[in-house]
């Protein structure tokens, strides 16, 4: 499981009480260091939501994560006027 913090001391609470490793993330065209957040990866524990959300952060849902297949792409393409 991943977990995001916007602080690193939420992040290393959520790490130590977790057993997970702190670094620091990513988001998609971001290019300020300052702007990423803090991850915790780790193992799946009981009440981690709890745990998470009371330091202010958020989990990773399947949603988030892209499965292993591309999207298709389009064999032509659209048009909008004929």
């Amino acid at each position: 499981m991943i977990a995001y913090f916007w602080e690193r001391d939420d992040a290393a609470a959520v790490a130590e009480r977790l057993g997970g490793e702190v670094r620091r993330g990513r988001f998609h065209g971001e290019d300020d260091d300052e702007d990423h957040p803090w991850v915790v990866e780790f193992t799946a524990a009981d009440d981690v939501e709890r745990v998470v959300a009371a330091h202010d952060g958020w989990l990773e849902t399947a949603a988030d994560t892209p499965s292993g297949a591309p999207l298709p792409l389009p064999q032509e393409p659209k048009r909008f006027k004929k």
